[in-house]
C-alpha cells in the first residue's frame, strides 16, 4: 500500500488514487445517488439532496489503509466528504493534510497535483 493518497470527490464519483516513487494505484467509486442534486430548501449547509452516508462511507473505507491523505474536487463535496470524516471517521479525519478545490482533471494530472503538494508536508512529517 502506497503512502498518500488523493481522492477527487463531486456528487457523482470520487478517484480514489495512491501512489509512492513512480507507482500508483486507483480506485473508483460511483455515487448510487441521482444524476443532477437538488438544493434542499431550510438545510444548514449545502443543502443538497445526496445519499451521502453511503458514498462516504465507500470513500472512507477505500482510503483507510493510507497514511496521508488530499481531498480535491470541483464543488462542495469535498468538503461535505471531510465533514463526514470528522463526524464518523476520527481516525481518517486526523490523516487528512489538505482540502483543496480541483477542476475537473485526469487521474494523471490529480497524481501529479498531488505531488507537487504534499512535496513541502514530507519535509515536516516523517514517512512512517
Amino acid at each position: 500500500m502506497h503512502f498518500h493518497a488523493v481522492v477527487w470527490i463531486d456528487h457523482r464519483d470520487a478517484h480514489v488514487l495512491g501512489f509512492g516513487e513512480g507507482e500508483s494505484s486507483r480506485k473508483l467509486i460511483k455515487s448510487e445517488g441521482p444524476e443532477h442534486i437538488h438544493h434542499k430548501a431550510g438545510e444548514i449547509g449545502s443543502g443538497h439532496i445526496h445519499d451521502a452516508p453511503a458514498y462516504f462511507a465507500a470513500i472512507a473505507d477505500a482510503l483507510s489503509n493510507y497514511h496521508e491523505i488530499l481531498i480535491v474536487g470541483p464543488a462542495e463535496t469535498k468538503t461535505e466528504f471531510h465533514t463526514y470524516l470528522v463526524k464518523h471517521r476520527p481516525d481518517l479525519a486526523k490523516k487528512v493534510v489538505g482540502v483543496r478545490a480541483m477542476d475537473h482533471a485526469s487521474d494523471g494530472e490529480i497524481i501529479d497535483h498531488a505531488r507537487r503538494f504534499f512535496v513541502p508536508v514530507d519535509r515536516t512529517t516523517p514517512q512512517r
